[in-house]
């Protein structure tokens, strides 16, 4: 019997309530999947058996496809699957999720650009591979833990913040496509993270994993520099640092240690702290100026994916520029092709940093997302 609904589990309390929440409602037609980076802290090859169509959900053995088996009995998921009495399985995403997440994220640096794996993990794997799997599987609907609402209007399905402010994880999800969206489910958009632990301290739910991820899944103790330079192909060459006005202060040992509005790090004495204003990648330059040079009142956003028929005209929007950004008003000007546009702040912002992604919102609702580009 094919399931009604899958639900994608991390071992944390947000996706153990919601597969908790639709057993209740479907009973034993649900089934869970958790998809392995190859970056977890314990070793991941002891819990695959070898890739094999015999013990794979993966009949054709594509490469491409993702291996799916039944995780083996010592693998810390069990405990979940025990609790919520449910089947979940195992889903080898790792060779995808380095070409996909990992890569893109040193190259990124290298380049002088400031990643958004996360955004880019959701689009990928999370609501790409795992989605695709689910739907070749012929499962009607994918659910999982984010903090975000799927709300129907004008007889369209739009992306709208969750209910609870300070965790919601819309940002997070610009990037799905919008065809997508009658698949998706997230039973917890109504609920604050406060509901959402309290419920499962009552129905004594305990996830594999206590402490909750603030920080880059596949990078430990948030070592980003430390990882980059781990990569085996991983080159970085010194060169200088030049004020504004292209005057040499001094000189960094690589590119990939720095971001926009960074002030740690410069080693440039000054009567004022210098700040990474812009990185040149094709000079290899890294450019500095005073705290004031940071601001900047635009940005233009490319690779839009848009919610809403793209906007002949300015419109009025609230932009967020990266996860933790305060929403600020702001004006989007349509570019040449719908695939662009200029992005106009109210107010001048801080550190606007080319390759985190610019999320639109009209009130609540999620209406594009662009990669900032310069």
């Amino acid at each position: 019997m094919i399931p009604e609904i899958a639900v994608a589990i991390s071992g944390g309390i947000d996706s153990l309530v919601t597969a908790y929440q639709l057993k209740k409602q479907y009973g034993n037609n649900i089934i869970g999947f958790h998809f392995l980076t190859g970056y977890e802290q314990t070793d991941t090859d002891n819990f695959l058996p070898p890739a094999t169509p015999s013990n794979s959900l993966n009949p054709l053995f594509n490469p491409e496809i993702p291996i799916i088996c039944d995780p083996p009995t010592d693998h810390p998921i069990q405990h979940i699957a025990s609790q919520l009495d449910i089947p979940i399985k195992l889903m080898d995403c790792r060779n995808a999720f380095k070409q996909k997440i990992v890569d893109y994220f040193v190259r990124s640096y290298q380049t002088g650009e400031t990643p958004n794996p996360c955004v880019l993990c959701n689009q990928s794997i999370k609501f790409g591979i795992l989605l695709d799997a689910v739907q070749n599987m012929g499962i009607p609907a994918l659910a999982t833990g984010h903090y975000a609402r799927i709300i129907q209007r004008n007889g369209m399905l739009h992306i709208y913040r969750g209910v609870d402010a300070i965790k919601d994880q819309s940002y997070f999800l610009a990037f799905l496509k919008p065809e997508s969206l009658p698949f998706i489910r997230f039973p917890l958009g109504d609920l604050t993270k406060n509901q959402v632990i309290e419920f499962g301290a009552s129905k004594k739910l305990t996830p594999v994993s206590a402490k909750e991820s603030q920080d880059i899944c596949f990078i430990q103790n948030n070592d980003y520099t430390g990882f980059i330079a781990s990569q085996p192909d991983f080159s970085a060459e010194p060169g200088p640092i030049t004020d504004t006005t292209g005057k040499i202060l001094g000189f960094h040992d690589g590119l990939y240690q720095f971001t926009i509005g960074q002030r740690r790090g410069i080693n440039c004495p000054a009567a004022a702290p210098y700040y990474v204003t812009k990185i040149d990648s094709a000079s290899n330059r890294l450019i500095v100026g005073y705290k004031e040079e940071v601001y900047k009142r635009e940005c233009f956003i490319n690779t839009i994916n848009w919610f809403i028929p793209p906007p002949f005209s300015p419109i009025k929007i609230s932009a967020q520029i990266r996860y933790r950004h305060q929403p600020v008003d702001a004006i989007l000007f349509p570019a040449s092709d719908a695939g662009s546009s200029i992005l106009r702040f109210e107010d001048p912002q801080a550190a606007i940093t080319p390759g985190q992604a610019a999320v639109c919102y009209l009130n609540d609702q999620v209406i594009a997302g662009g990669w900032i580009h310069a």
